[in-house]
Protein backbone atom coordinates (compact mmCIF):
# COMPACT_ATOMS: atom_id res chain seq x y z
CA UNK A 1 0.00 0.00 0.00
CA UNK A 2 1.12 3.33 -0.92
CA UNK A 3 1.21 5.29 2.56
CA UNK A 4 3.83 7.33 4.69
CA UNK A 5 3.76 4.58 7.49
CA UNK A 6 5.84 2.38 4.94
CA UNK A 7 8.40 4.99 4.49
CA UNK A 8 8.00 4.49 0.44
CA UNK A 9 8.95 7.17 -2.19
CA UNK A 10 4.46 8.10 -2.52
CA UNK A 11 6.09 11.53 -1.74
CA UNK A 12 7.22 11.48 -4.77
CA UNK A 13 4.38 10.33 -6.95
CA UNK A 14 2.24 13.18 -7.11
CA UNK A 15 4.45 16.49 -6.99
CA UNK A 16 1.76 19.29 -7.10
CA UNK A 17 -0.46 21.01 -4.09
CA UNK A 18 -4.50 20.09 -4.27
CA UNK A 19 -7.32 21.97 -2.78
CA UNK A 20 -10.72 20.71 -3.47
CA UNK A 21 -12.89 23.25 -4.67
CA UNK A 22 -16.52 21.66 -4.39
CA UNK A 23 -17.44 22.88 -7.78
CA UNK A 24 -14.31 21.75 -9.43
CA UNK A 25 -15.58 17.90 -8.31
CA UNK A 26 -18.66 15.52 -7.95
CA UNK A 27 -18.69 16.64 -4.43
CA UNK A 28 -22.31 17.64 -4.19
CA UNK A 29 -23.80 15.02 -6.80
CA UNK A 30 -25.25 13.00 -4.53
CA UNK A 31 -27.08 14.10 -1.09
CA UNK A 32 -27.93 10.94 0.07
CA UNK A 33 -26.89 7.02 -0.49
CA UNK A 34 -28.67 4.56 -2.12
CA UNK A 35 -27.82 1.86 -1.26
CA UNK A 36 -27.51 -1.29 -3.91
CA UNK A 37 -28.09 -4.77 -3.18
CA UNK A 38 -25.19 -5.76 -4.20
CA UNK A 39 -21.66 -3.64 -3.67
CA UNK A 40 -18.16 -5.81 -2.83
CA UNK A 41 -17.14 -3.95 0.60
CA UNK A 42 -13.92 -4.91 2.46
CA UNK A 43 -10.90 -3.32 4.25
CA UNK A 44 -7.48 -4.39 4.21
CA UNK A 45 -6.03 -5.83 7.04
CA UNK A 46 -2.23 -5.49 6.91
CA UNK A 47 0.33 -7.25 8.53
CA UNK A 48 3.56 -6.32 7.57
CA UNK A 49 4.99 -4.32 10.60
CA UNK A 50 1.91 -5.16 12.44
CA UNK A 51 -0.25 -2.39 10.96
CA UNK A 52 -3.44 -4.06 11.44
CA UNK A 53 -3.06 -7.20 13.28
CA UNK A 54 -1.38 -8.67 15.59
CA UNK A 55 -0.94 -5.32 17.54
CA UNK A 56 2.48 -6.22 17.92
CA UNK A 57 4.83 -8.80 18.06
CA UNK A 58 4.99 -11.86 20.95
CA UNK A 59 1.44 -12.17 21.64
CA UNK A 60 -0.09 -15.30 23.24
CA UNK A 61 -2.10 -17.02 20.50
CA UNK A 62 -5.22 -16.25 22.60
CA UNK A 63 -4.86 -12.68 22.39
CA UNK A 64 -3.80 -12.69 18.99
CA UNK A 65 -6.95 -14.46 18.51
CA UNK A 66 -9.44 -11.98 20.29
CA UNK A 67 -7.46 -9.16 18.29
CA UNK A 68 -9.16 -10.48 14.93
CA UNK A 69 -12.41 -11.37 16.36
CA UNK A 70 -12.82 -7.81 17.58
CA UNK A 71 -11.13 -6.64 14.17
CA UNK A 72 -14.30 -9.05 12.35
CA UNK A 73 -16.48 -7.32 14.72
CA UNK A 74 -16.32 -4.03 13.98
CA UNK A 75 -15.69 -4.83 10.19
CA UNK A 76 -19.09 -6.69 10.20
CA UNK A 77 -20.66 -3.85 11.98
CA UNK A 78 -19.46 -1.19 9.60
CA UNK A 79 -21.32 -3.25 6.85
CA UNK A 80 -18.27 -4.94 5.18
CA UNK A 81 -19.11 -8.20 3.28
CA UNK A 82 -14.71 -9.09 3.01
CA UNK A 83 -11.57 -8.55 4.41
CA UNK A 84 -8.26 -8.99 2.43
CA UNK A 85 -6.03 -9.95 5.04
CA UNK A 86 -2.04 -9.98 4.14
CA UNK A 87 -0.89 -13.53 4.78
CA UNK A 88 2.26 -13.12 3.04
CA UNK A 89 4.00 -9.91 4.24
CA UNK A 90 7.51 -10.64 3.22
CA UNK A 91 8.32 -14.32 1.51
CA UNK A 92 7.31 -15.59 4.79
CA UNK A 93 3.83 -17.28 5.94
CA UNK A 94 0.49 -16.81 8.09
CA UNK A 95 0.40 -20.12 8.02
CA UNK A 96 2.37 -23.40 8.77
CA UNK A 97 4.26 -23.85 5.14
CA UNK A 98 6.48 -25.93 3.94
CA UNK A 99 7.75 -23.84 1.57
CA UNK A 100 8.22 -20.27 3.85
CA UNK A 101 8.96 -19.49 7.27
CA UNK A 102 6.69 -18.56 9.91
CA UNK A 103 6.35 -14.47 9.75
CA UNK A 104 8.42 -12.86 12.47
CA UNK A 105 4.77 -10.28 12.78
CA UNK A 106 3.41 -12.94 14.70
CA UNK A 107 5.89 -13.91 17.45
CA UNK A 108 8.61 -11.59 16.98
CA UNK A 109 11.45 -14.53 15.85
CA UNK A 110 10.99 -15.36 11.73
CA UNK A 111 10.61 -19.31 11.73
CA UNK A 112 9.05 -19.64 15.30
CA UNK A 113 5.46 -21.74 15.31
CA UNK A 114 3.15 -19.50 17.05
CA UNK A 115 1.34 -22.28 18.69
CA UNK A 116 -1.55 -22.16 16.12
CA UNK A 117 -2.61 -21.99 12.41
CA UNK A 118 -3.54 -18.52 12.09
CA UNK A 119 -4.95 -18.77 8.87
CA UNK A 120 -7.41 -21.35 9.58
CA UNK A 121 -8.54 -19.46 12.54
CA UNK A 122 -9.14 -16.50 10.52
CA UNK A 123 -10.73 -18.17 7.47
CA UNK A 124 -13.13 -19.67 9.80
CA UNK A 125 -13.87 -17.04 11.96
CA UNK A 126 -14.95 -14.37 8.63
CA UNK A 127 -17.04 -17.37 7.10
CA UNK A 128 -18.52 -17.64 10.94
CA UNK A 129 -19.69 -14.01 9.86
CA UNK A 130 -20.24 -14.35 6.44
CA UNK A 131 -17.53 -12.32 5.28
CA UNK A 132 -15.66 -13.38 2.27
CA UNK A 133 -11.84 -13.83 2.94
CA UNK A 134 -9.21 -12.81 0.73
CA UNK A 135 -5.81 -13.87 1.45
CA UNK A 136 -3.59 -10.92 0.53
CA UNK A 137 0.04 -12.22 -0.90
CA UNK A 138 3.25 -9.65 -1.51
CA UNK A 139 4.84 -12.02 -3.86
CA UNK A 140 8.31 -10.28 -4.81
CA UNK A 141 9.35 -8.32 -1.16
CA UNK A 142 11.59 -10.86 0.92
CA UNK A 143 12.83 -8.46 3.57
CA UNK A 144 11.66 -4.52 5.15
CA UNK A 145 15.73 -4.08 5.39
CA UNK A 146 19.01 -5.25 3.10
CA UNK A 147 20.20 -8.22 5.87
CA UNK A 148 20.18 -11.36 4.19
CA UNK A 149 21.67 -13.02 7.08
CA UNK A 150 18.57 -11.94 9.56
CA UNK A 151 16.43 -14.32 7.43
CA UNK A 152 16.18 -17.46 9.24
CA UNK A 153 18.93 -20.53 7.56
CA UNK A 154 16.68 -22.60 5.26
CA UNK A 155 14.58 -19.18 4.01
CA UNK A 156 14.79 -19.87 0.50
CA UNK A 157 16.45 -16.50 -0.07
CA UNK A 158 19.15 -17.74 1.53
CA UNK A 159 19.35 -21.09 -0.35
CA UNK A 160 19.09 -18.66 -3.69
CA UNK A 161 21.03 -15.93 -3.03
CA UNK A 162 21.29 -15.41 -7.27
CA UNK A 163 17.24 -14.94 -6.38
CA UNK A 164 17.97 -11.81 -4.46
CA UNK A 165 17.74 -8.41 -4.91
CA UNK A 166 18.78 -5.32 -2.90
CA UNK A 167 17.52 -2.29 -3.66
CA UNK A 168 15.88 0.70 -2.09
CA UNK A 169 16.70 -0.35 1.68
CA UNK A 170 14.75 -3.72 1.18
CA UNK A 171 15.49 -7.16 -0.29
CA UNK A 172 13.51 -8.56 -3.16
CA UNK A 173 12.96 -11.10 -5.66
CA UNK A 174 14.52 -10.57 -8.92
CA UNK A 175 11.03 -11.32 -11.14
CA UNK A 176 13.16 -11.84 -13.97
CA UNK A 177 14.72 -14.84 -12.66
CA UNK A 178 12.25 -18.04 -14.14
CA UNK A 179 12.64 -19.90 -10.98
CA UNK A 180 11.85 -17.39 -8.32
CA UNK A 181 8.46 -17.07 -10.27
CA UNK A 182 7.78 -20.65 -10.09
CA UNK A 183 9.15 -20.15 -6.38
CA UNK A 184 6.22 -17.24 -5.77
CA UNK A 185 3.51 -19.34 -7.72
CA UNK A 186 3.98 -22.79 -5.69
CA UNK A 187 3.80 -20.81 -2.41
CA UNK A 188 0.18 -19.06 -2.99
CA UNK A 189 -0.66 -22.36 -4.50
CA UNK A 190 0.08 -23.98 -1.48
CA UNK A 191 -2.13 -21.60 0.15
CA UNK A 192 -4.79 -22.12 -2.80
CA UNK A 193 -4.66 -25.81 -2.20
CA UNK A 194 -4.77 -26.09 1.18
CA UNK A 195 -7.11 -23.40 2.94
CA UNK A 196 -10.36 -22.36 2.00
CA UNK A 197 -9.56 -18.69 0.91
CA UNK A 198 -12.34 -17.18 -1.71
CA UNK A 199 -10.00 -15.29 -3.27
CA UNK A 200 -5.77 -14.35 -4.11
CA UNK A 201 -5.14 -10.64 -3.62
CA UNK A 202 -1.97 -8.57 -4.69
CA UNK A 203 -1.46 -5.03 -3.86
CA UNK A 204 0.51 -2.49 -5.65
CA UNK A 205 3.82 -3.73 -5.31
CA UNK A 206 5.74 -5.58 -8.37
CA UNK A 207 8.63 -3.85 -9.12
CA UNK A 208 9.44 -1.73 -6.35
CA UNK A 209 8.91 1.63 -6.13
CA UNK A 210 11.76 3.30 -8.15
CA UNK A 211 14.76 5.12 -5.96
CA UNK A 212 15.97 8.54 -7.23
CA UNK A 213 18.54 8.11 -9.35
CA UNK A 214 19.33 4.33 -8.83
CA UNK A 215 18.02 1.94 -10.79
CA UNK A 216 16.53 -1.93 -10.22
CA UNK A 217 19.88 -3.60 -10.25
CA UNK A 218 18.66 -6.42 -12.68
CA UNK A 219 21.44 -6.15 -15.57
CA UNK A 220 22.35 -10.01 -15.52
CA UNK A 221 19.37 -11.41 -15.94
CA UNK A 222 18.07 -8.91 -18.40
CA UNK A 223 21.27 -10.15 -20.76
CA UNK A 224 20.64 -14.09 -19.60
CA UNK A 225 16.82 -13.88 -19.63
CA UNK A 226 15.61 -11.27 -22.03
CA UNK A 227 18.12 -9.21 -24.00
CA UNK A 228 17.76 -11.47 -26.95
CA UNK A 229 13.74 -11.19 -27.39
CA UNK A 230 13.53 -7.57 -25.61
CA UNK A 231 15.19 -4.87 -26.85
CA UNK A 232 13.74 -2.35 -24.25
CA UNK A 233 14.44 -3.60 -20.81
CA UNK A 234 11.16 -2.21 -19.47
CA UNK A 235 9.10 -4.58 -21.93
CA UNK A 236 11.14 -7.13 -20.25
CA UNK A 237 10.21 -6.43 -16.98
CA UNK A 238 6.64 -6.11 -17.82
CA UNK A 239 6.40 -9.36 -19.60
CA UNK A 240 7.95 -10.77 -15.99
CA UNK A 241 5.12 -9.54 -14.23
CA UNK A 242 2.93 -10.46 -16.80
CA UNK A 243 4.05 -14.15 -16.93
CA UNK A 244 3.82 -14.29 -13.00
CA UNK A 245 -0.09 -13.36 -13.07
CA UNK A 246 -0.83 -15.25 -16.29
CA UNK A 247 0.46 -18.52 -14.65
CA UNK A 248 -0.59 -17.68 -11.34
CA UNK A 249 -4.07 -17.24 -12.63
CA UNK A 250 -4.64 -20.59 -14.40
CA UNK A 251 -3.31 -22.64 -11.81
CA UNK A 252 -6.07 -20.87 -9.69
CA UNK A 253 -8.23 -21.71 -11.95
CA UNK A 254 -7.04 -25.14 -12.49
CA UNK A 255 -6.95 -25.80 -8.97
CA UNK A 256 -9.99 -24.43 -7.51
CA UNK A 257 -11.88 -22.72 -10.37
CA UNK A 258 -14.41 -20.56 -7.84
CA UNK A 259 -11.59 -18.74 -6.15
CA UNK A 260 -10.78 -15.24 -7.36
CA UNK A 261 -7.85 -13.69 -8.32
CA UNK A 262 -7.58 -10.04 -7.99
CA UNK A 263 -5.36 -7.13 -8.05
CA UNK A 264 -4.67 -3.40 -6.52
CA UNK A 265 -2.44 -1.79 -8.55
CA UNK A 266 -1.46 2.12 -7.73
CA UNK A 267 -4.30 4.37 -9.50
CA UNK A 268 -2.53 5.56 -12.26
CA UNK A 269 -1.90 3.26 -15.45
CA UNK A 270 -0.17 5.78 -17.70
CA UNK A 271 -0.92 9.46 -17.78
CA UNK A 272 -2.15 10.42 -21.25
CA UNK A 273 0.60 13.03 -22.38
CA UNK A 274 2.15 9.94 -22.31
CA UNK A 275 -0.33 7.71 -23.80
CA UNK A 276 -3.41 9.22 -25.78
CA UNK A 277 -5.13 6.37 -23.94
CA UNK A 278 -4.27 7.09 -20.53
CA UNK A 279 -5.70 8.88 -18.11
CA UNK A 280 -6.05 13.18 -17.95
CA UNK A 281 -3.60 12.64 -14.77
CA UNK A 282 -0.01 13.78 -14.31
CA UNK A 283 1.51 11.57 -11.67
CA UNK A 284 3.69 8.15 -11.55
CA UNK A 285 3.06 5.59 -14.08
CA UNK A 286 2.57 2.29 -12.82
CA UNK A 287 2.95 0.63 -16.39
CA UNK A 288 6.36 2.46 -16.17
CA UNK A 289 7.55 2.53 -13.13
CA UNK A 290 6.50 -0.73 -11.32
CA UNK A 291 5.32 -2.72 -14.69
CA UNK A 292 2.13 -3.47 -13.85
CA UNK A 293 0.44 -4.13 -17.36
CA UNK A 294 -2.68 -3.70 -15.81
CA UNK A 295 -4.66 -3.53 -19.30
CA UNK A 296 -3.20 -6.54 -20.57
CA UNK A 297 -3.89 -8.09 -17.29
CA UNK A 298 -7.96 -7.07 -17.85
CA UNK A 299 -8.28 -7.64 -21.74
CA UNK A 300 -6.61 -11.17 -21.10
CA UNK A 301 -8.86 -11.95 -18.67
CA UNK A 302 -6.54 -13.39 -15.80
CA UNK A 303 -7.89 -11.23 -12.96
CA UNK A 304 -11.46 -11.15 -11.48
CA UNK A 305 -10.99 -7.92 -10.08
CA UNK A 306 -9.43 -4.91 -9.91
CA UNK A 307 -9.05 -2.03 -7.23
CA UNK A 308 -7.33 0.70 -7.91
CA UNK A 309 -5.59 2.61 -5.42
CA UNK A 310 -7.73 6.24 -6.11
CA UNK A 311 -5.76 7.67 -2.92
CA UNK A 312 -6.68 11.54 -4.01
CA UNK A 313 -9.55 13.89 -3.46
CA UNK A 314 -12.05 15.42 -5.87
CA UNK A 315 -10.66 18.41 -7.90
CA UNK A 316 -7.11 16.90 -6.86
CA UNK A 317 -4.70 18.77 -10.11
CA UNK A 318 -2.46 15.96 -10.50
CA UNK A 319 -4.69 13.10 -10.24
CA UNK A 320 -8.58 13.95 -9.52
CA UNK A 321 -10.98 11.45 -8.11
CA UNK A 322 -13.48 12.13 -10.68
CA UNK A 323 -11.26 11.75 -13.43
CA UNK A 324 -9.75 8.70 -12.45
CA UNK A 325 -13.22 6.42 -11.71
CA UNK A 326 -14.43 8.02 -14.90
CA UNK A 327 -11.12 6.55 -16.53
CA UNK A 328 -10.94 3.34 -14.53
CA UNK A 329 -14.79 2.39 -15.36
CA UNK A 330 -14.39 2.85 -19.20
CA UNK A 331 -11.44 0.33 -18.74
CA UNK A 332 -13.53 -2.58 -16.95
CA UNK A 333 -16.55 -1.78 -19.38
CA UNK A 334 -17.26 -5.13 -20.98
CA UNK A 335 -14.60 -7.00 -19.60
CA UNK A 336 -14.85 -9.69 -17.09
CA UNK A 337 -13.26 -7.84 -14.69
CA UNK A 338 -15.00 -6.25 -11.66
CA UNK A 339 -14.01 -3.11 -10.97
CA UNK A 340 -13.53 -1.90 -6.89
CA UNK A 341 -11.90 1.34 -5.79
CA UNK A 342 -9.34 1.30 -3.33
CA UNK A 343 -10.57 3.90 -0.65
CA UNK A 344 -7.96 6.38 1.04
CA UNK A 345 -9.49 5.86 4.69
CA UNK A 346 -5.69 6.84 6.09
CA UNK A 347 -5.74 9.95 5.01
CA UNK A 348 -9.58 10.76 6.50
CA UNK A 349 -8.83 13.80 8.49
CA UNK A 350 -4.92 14.78 7.24
CA UNK A 351 -4.12 18.52 7.25
CA UNK A 352 -2.61 18.31 3.47
CA UNK A 353 -4.13 18.33 1.02
CA UNK A 354 -7.04 20.38 3.44
CA UNK A 355 -9.68 18.70 1.47
CA UNK A 356 -9.34 15.51 3.50
CA UNK A 357 -10.29 17.47 6.32
CA UNK A 358 -13.80 17.91 4.80
CA UNK A 359 -16.25 15.06 6.20
CA UNK A 360 -17.61 14.58 2.98
CA UNK A 361 -14.73 13.73 1.37
CA UNK A 362 -14.73 10.04 1.75
CA UNK A 363 -18.68 10.04 2.14
CA UNK A 364 -19.08 11.38 -1.28
CA UNK A 365 -16.38 9.48 -3.13
CA UNK A 366 -18.67 6.64 -2.49
CA UNK A 367 -21.60 8.10 -3.26
CA UNK A 368 -19.88 9.40 -6.10
CA UNK A 369 -18.84 5.23 -7.30
CA UNK A 370 -22.80 4.48 -7.65
CA UNK A 371 -22.95 6.64 -10.45
CA UNK A 372 -21.02 4.15 -12.86
CA UNK A 373 -22.30 0.67 -13.35
CA UNK A 374 -19.28 -0.61 -13.60
CA UNK A 375 -18.14 0.21 -10.12
CA UNK A 376 -18.90 -2.81 -7.78
CA UNK A 377 -17.63 -1.71 -4.45
CA UNK A 378 -14.78 -0.62 -2.24
CA UNK A 379 -11.78 -1.46 -0.47
CA UNK A 380 -10.51 0.49 2.15
CA UNK A 381 -6.81 0.98 3.42
CA UNK A 382 -6.99 0.44 6.68
CA UNK A 383 -8.88 -1.18 9.45
CA UNK A 384 -7.08 0.62 11.72
CA UNK A 385 -7.92 3.78 9.91
CA UNK A 386 -11.69 3.62 10.07
CA UNK A 387 -11.58 2.11 13.57
CA UNK A 388 -9.99 5.25 14.80
CA UNK A 389 -12.92 7.01 13.30
CA UNK A 390 -11.78 10.40 11.87
CA UNK A 391 -13.99 12.68 11.50
CA UNK A 392 -16.46 10.50 12.29
CA UNK A 393 -16.12 7.74 8.97
CA UNK A 394 -17.00 4.77 10.86
CA UNK A 395 -19.83 5.75 12.68
CA UNK A 396 -21.13 7.12 9.25
CA UNK A 397 -20.79 3.65 7.85
CA UNK A 398 -22.39 2.21 10.00
CA UNK A 399 -25.21 4.60 10.82
CA UNK A 400 -25.73 5.54 6.91
CA UNK A 401 -23.51 4.48 4.19
CA UNK A 402 -23.73 1.32 4.95
CA UNK A 403 -26.31 0.57 7.43
CA UNK A 404 -28.28 -1.48 4.72
CA UNK A 405 -26.21 -4.82 4.08
CA UNK A 406 -25.45 -6.08 0.55
CA UNK A 407 -24.19 -9.01 -1.42
CA UNK A 408 -20.56 -9.40 -2.56
CA UNK A 409 -21.61 -9.42 -6.88
CA UNK A 410 -21.69 -12.30 -8.42
CA UNK A 411 -19.03 -13.26 -11.27
CA UNK A 412 -21.47 -14.72 -13.91
CA UNK A 413 -18.03 -16.00 -16.06
CA UNK A 414 -16.89 -18.07 -13.03
CA UNK A 415 -20.49 -19.38 -12.02
CA UNK A 416 -24.01 -18.28 -13.10
CA UNK A 417 -26.02 -21.33 -11.99
CA UNK A 418 -27.94 -20.72 -9.05
CA UNK A 419 -28.89 -22.76 -5.62
CA UNK A 420 -32.49 -24.43 -5.53
CA UNK A 421 -34.42 -22.08 -3.30
CA UNK A 422 -34.83 -23.22 0.65
CA UNK A 423 -38.06 -24.49 1.92
CA UNK A 424 -39.41 -21.33 4.96
CA UNK A 425 -40.82 -23.83 7.78
CA UNK A 426 -41.58 -21.36 10.16
CA UNK A 427 -41.98 -18.00 11.51
CA UNK A 428 -42.83 -17.41 15.35
CA UNK A 429 -42.87 -14.76 17.92
CA UNK A 430 -40.72 -15.59 20.62
CA UNK A 431 -39.31 -13.34 23.99
CA UNK A 432 -36.45 -11.75 21.60
CA UNK A 433 -38.15 -11.45 18.33
CA UNK A 434 -39.41 -13.56 15.37
CA UNK A 435 -37.20 -16.75 14.96
CA UNK A 436 -37.64 -17.74 11.16
CA UNK A 437 -37.01 -21.02 10.41
CA UNK A 438 -36.15 -23.09 6.76
CA UNK A 439 -34.17 -25.97 5.72
CA UNK A 440 -32.19 -26.06 2.66
CA UNK A 441 -32.48 -27.84 -0.87
CA UNK A 442 -30.18 -31.09 0.27
CA UNK A 443 -28.92 -30.74 -3.68
CA UNK A 444 -27.81 -27.25 -3.22
CA UNK A 445 -23.92 -26.34 -2.82
CA UNK A 446 -25.10 -23.37 -0.77
CA UNK A 447 -22.59 -20.97 1.00
CA UNK A 448 -25.72 -18.71 3.30
CA UNK A 449 -28.93 -17.29 3.05
CA UNK A 450 -30.66 -14.22 2.72
CA UNK A 451 -33.34 -13.50 4.88
CA UNK A 452 -35.83 -10.74 3.64
CA UNK A 453 -38.81 -9.19 5.76
CA UNK A 454 -41.83 -6.83 3.83
CA UNK A 455 -44.03 -5.02 5.74
CA UNK A 456 -47.10 -6.05 5.54
CA UNK A 457 -48.88 -9.92 3.91
CA UNK A 458 -47.11 -8.88 0.59
CA UNK A 459 -43.85 -10.03 -0.87
CA UNK A 460 -41.93 -7.34 -2.66
CA UNK A 461 -39.11 -6.33 -4.50
CA UNK A 462 -36.06 -8.37 -3.17
CA UNK A 463 -34.19 -6.62 -5.26
CA UNK A 464 -34.75 -3.57 -2.88
CA UNK A 465 -31.82 -3.92 -0.33
CA UNK A 466 -33.98 -2.09 2.26
CA UNK A 467 -35.77 -5.27 2.64
CA UNK A 468 -32.38 -7.31 3.64
CA UNK A 469 -32.37 -8.41 7.23
CA UNK A 470 -29.16 -10.36 6.92
CA UNK A 471 -27.37 -13.06 5.77
CA UNK A 472 -26.60 -16.15 7.63
CA UNK A 473 -23.66 -18.60 6.67
CA UNK A 474 -25.04 -22.43 6.06
CA UNK A 475 -24.55 -24.39 9.02
CA UNK A 476 -26.49 -27.43 7.82
CA UNK A 477 -29.81 -28.18 6.49
CA UNK A 478 -31.73 -26.77 8.42
CA UNK A 479 -30.97 -23.39 9.89
CA UNK A 480 -32.70 -20.05 11.74
CA UNK A 481 -32.36 -16.46 12.83
CA UNK A 482 -33.76 -14.29 14.89
CA UNK A 483 -35.23 -10.76 14.07
CA UNK A 484 -34.60 -9.04 17.05
CA UNK A 485 -36.01 -5.72 15.27
CA UNK A 486 -39.56 -7.15 14.98
CA UNK A 487 -42.04 -4.78 16.49
CA UNK A 488 -45.02 -6.13 17.65
CA UNK A 489 -48.12 -5.29 16.91
CA UNK A 490 -46.43 -5.03 13.08
CA UNK A 491 -47.77 -7.57 10.39
CA UNK A 492 -44.43 -9.05 8.40
CA UNK A 493 -43.67 -11.04 5.59
CA UNK A 494 -40.28 -13.48 5.52
CA UNK A 495 -38.78 -15.21 2.93
CA UNK A 496 -35.34 -17.11 2.10
CA UNK A 497 -33.18 -17.19 -0.31
CA UNK A 498 -29.94 -19.52 -0.74
CA UNK A 499 -27.19 -17.89 -1.84
CA UNK A 500 -23.97 -20.40 -3.38
CA UNK A 501 -20.28 -19.20 -2.75
CA UNK A 502 -19.90 -17.26 -5.38
CA UNK A 503 -23.16 -15.38 -4.94
CA UNK A 504 -25.60 -16.83 -7.60
CA UNK A 505 -28.72 -16.59 -5.27
CA UNK A 506 -31.84 -18.78 -5.54
CA UNK A 507 -35.53 -17.84 -6.25
CA UNK A 508 -37.19 -16.83 -3.48
CA UNK A 509 -38.87 -19.54 -0.95
CA UNK A 510 -42.55 -19.80 -0.06
CA UNK A 511 -43.36 -17.25 2.14
CA UNK A 512 -44.95 -16.90 5.88
CA UNK A 513 -46.85 -13.83 7.17
CA UNK A 514 -46.74 -13.11 11.08
CA UNK A 515 -49.88 -11.44 12.46
CA UNK A 516 -49.61 -8.31 14.81
CA UNK A 517 -48.81 -9.84 18.30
Amino acid sequence: MCVSLLALVCSLVLVLPGILHAEDGAAKEMETYVSPKRQLRAVWIATVVNIDWPSRTGLPKEQQQQEFIRILDESKAMGMNAVVVQVRPTADAFYPSRINPWSKYLTGVQGQDPGYDPLAFMIREAHKRNLEFHAWFNPYRVSMDTKIENLVPNHPARLHPDWVISYGGRLYYNPGIPEAKDHIIESIMEAVKNYDIDAVHFDDYFYPYPVSGQDFPDEAAYQKYGAAQFPQKADWRRHNVNTLIRELSEAIKQEKPYVKFGISPFGIWRNKSTDPTGSDTAGLQSYDAVYADTRTWIRQGWIDYVTPQIYWNFGYPPAAYEKLTDWWSREVRGRNTHLYIGQAAYKVGISNPPAWQNPEELPNQLKHNLLFAEIKGSIFFSFKDLRRNPLGIKDRLTQEIYKVPALVPAMPWLDDEPPKKPKLKAADWTSEGVEVIWRDHPLNDSAYFVVYRFDGHQVQNIEDATHMLATVRKTGLRQSFLDQTARPGQEYTYVVTAVDRLHNESAVSNSITLKSK
